[in-house]
């Protein structure tokens, strides 16, 4: 979403430690996060803000992937409760991030609309696996709780970003950005670089085969992009289905060419500059001045 004047989000660590729990508000809401590492639930089971009506997302490492998530989403009267329960059931969870409101102004009906919006997100966004079920349909709202429900999401979707949240973002590329090539035998891919990681465009074309000296992790990402269904056969390539991130231009590189490869030097521009070569144009000109 974009803003046209900065705001502020105070983290407190409760704990005393940047690997503990954390309380998350932004200037002027009313909604509150915490988001909790699962060693640390047990002592913050007893905290107020879990006996409320609130929504929660746990994240931990997707099965099929290396470089993704795994989520599950959820909603309760008691927000405790439900945790309690996912303690004792849910294996796969490394830390939790829930909302709620400090003026525990939501009921049962809103969490329910938070909890479906997310999930809808997150299933178009495609970018974590999602352990639920089929998303609920959305509750019945008047018109102005739904206002005030969306204006409260909206909020939530800036906070999850700064947690290192991403499943409910489709990825999206400004206009203006400088768009990349690769070209290689059975592989002709469009890509960017962008703040958040190398952008793959939905079309590119990868290589079928890889090289028997390609380490065993882009192996193992290959075949889980495959069985995702981000990547799909199509004649003598691997076509790409939809956008995809990945965590930097050389994990993308070396799943297009189907080996390793050096991103910085793989990927180039219309008129032939390498990755490397415009970053080092960017900075010339500073480094000059300074």
């Amino acid at each position: 979403m974009a803003h046209s004047r900065g705001v502020s989000i105070r983290l407190f660590l409760a704990e005393g430690v940047p690997d503990g729990l954390w309380v998350v508000e932004k200037s002027n809401w009313t909604g509150l996060a915490l988001m909790c590492p699962r060693a640390s639930y047990p002592g913050a089971r007893s905290r107020d803000e879990l006996s409320r009506p609130g929504v929660y997302v746990l994240v931990g490492p997707a099965e099929e992937s290396p470089d993704r998530e795994r989520i599950y989403v959820g909603e309760a009267d008691v927000l405790s409760k439900r945790l309690d329960q996912h303690q004792a059931t849910k294996d796969f969870w490394t830390r939790a991030v829930v909302f709620t409101s400090k003026d525990q102004n939501l009921n049962k009906a809103h969490v329910r609309y938070l909890e479906s919006r997310l999930l809808r997100l997150a299933n178009e966004a495609g970018r974590a696996e999602v352990d639920n079920g089929n998303a609920p349909g959305l509750p019945s709202l008047s018109e102005a709780e739904a206002a005030e429900m969306g204006a409260f999401l909206d909020e939530m979707l800036m906070i999850y970003p700064v947690l290192d949240i991403r499943a409910f973002e489709v990825i999206a590329t400004p206009a203006d950005i400088r768009r990349l090539a690769l070209v290689g035998p059975g592989a002709d891919a469009k890509g960017a670089d962008t703040a958040e990681g190398f952008v793959v465009f939905c079309g590119s074309a990868a290589r079928a085969t890889t090289v028997p000296s390609i380490h065993r992790y882009m192996v193992d990402l290959r075949e889980s992009l495959l069985a995702e269904g981000v990547l799909a056969s199509d004649g003598d390539t691997l076509r790409f289905t939809r956008d995809y991130i990945f965590n930097s231009p050389s994990t993308a590189a070396g799943v297009v060419l189907g080996r390793s490869a050096n991103g910085r030097v793989e990927w180039k521009d219309e008129s032939g500059q390498t990755l490397r070569e415009l970053g080092e144009a960017a900075v010339e000109p500073a480094a000059q001045s300074g």
